[in-house]
């Protein structure tokens, strides 16, 4: 299973919210220079994390984007459910769009989404908080 560049930037726009103070206003461009991604790709993500609840966004000279909820509310299956575009792992996953020939017999597509399932099981487990054990050290290493 692997997950879009699109999941793992929500994720890390929400982990490094979540090591700031509660009120404390965060900016897109902070973001984005601690991790040294796109500040363009996390505008998108921010966008959708807001319409989602995850995030608020205060715009204006002294906007910013903080944690909507509280880390504990915010569970790590849940946002990885809500910001993959798909979970077609293989072809046949999609029976519309499927050409494979095996697709109406192949048990291979049943033991792959058992397994997906399985991924998002795990994932449910863990909520913001969970992840953010560790303050001081992913403080220092994203220099906040």
């Amino acid at each position: 299973m692997r997950l879009t560049n699109y999941t793992d930037y929500s994720l890390r726009v929400l982990i490094y919210l979540s090591l700031q103070n509660g009120e404390k206003l965060s900016n897109i461009k902070d973001i984005a220079d601690s991790y040294q991604i796109s500040k363009n790709h996390l505008m998108k993500v921010t966008h959708e994390l807001g319409k989602l609840g995850y995030i608020e966004t205060i715009r204006g000279r002294n906007g910013g984007v903080r944690l909507a909820k509280h880390p504990r509310e915010i569970n790590i299956g849940e946002v990885v459910s809500k910001t993959e575009e798909d979970f077609h792992l293989v072809e046949c996953f999609n029976k519309e769009t499927s050409h494979c020939a095996l697709t109406p017999s192949c048990k291979l597509r049943h033991a792959l989404a058992e397994a997906l399932q399985a991924f998002i099981d795990v994932l449910k487990k863990y909520t913001l908080e969970d992840l953010v054990h560790n303050r001081d050290d992913l403080r220092k290493l994203l220099g906040s």
